[in-house]
């Protein structure tokens, strides 16, 4: 369905719980079937400016990962925890060395992919967040991620 048709709908049929459905799906988008790590490396940012990550190498996109001491299995568990408790927030993968939440929007249900990995024998842990739809993101995904590293620096190790 085109968004020209969406939009007819929600003027005719504003409080129709099917065109909601159907809003929300469409602003949600699909997930990348880039998601996940491969070789150690998650997926590269795209070409546009909606998506950090710390293995970027250019300035645009690059974060800094976050650093943790001790066992990294643990230092994943405490880094879903505050993932967990962020507002729109959902862990939808965790495993020992590799974690994948979706972030939702409040006002309009966009989703973002925030990822995070521990290489073998690593003691910092990879990030990327990005955005599934649109071109821009007024800065949501780095604004979030180092919102993510001030809770993990301040949590109890």
């Amino acid at each position: 369905m085109n968004r020209a048709v969406l939009a007819v709908a929600l003027l005719l049929f504003p409080a129709s719980p099917a065109v909601a459905a159907l809003l929300g799906s469409l602003l949600a988008g699909a997930p990348p079937a880039s998601l996940g790590a491969r070789d150690g490396r998650l997926a590269p940012c795209p070409a546009k400016p909606n998506c950090v990550s710390s293995q970027a190498d250019d300035e645009a996109h690059r974060i800094g990962s976050l650093a943790f001491s001790g066992d990294p299995a643990a230092a994943l568990q405490r880094l879903a925890k505050i993932i967990a408790a962020q507002p729109g927030a959902t862990v939808v993968t965790h495993r020992g060395d590799y974690l994948h939440a979706e972030f939702a929007s409040a006002l309009m249900g966009f989703v973002d992919d925030f990822e995070a990995h521990v290489g073998p024998g690593a003691r910092v842990i990879e990030l990327r967040s990005a955005s599934r739809l649109g071109y821009g993101d007024f800065g949501v995904n780095r604004k979030r991620v180092e919102a993510i590293r001030t809770a993990f620096e301040a949590s109890p190790k």
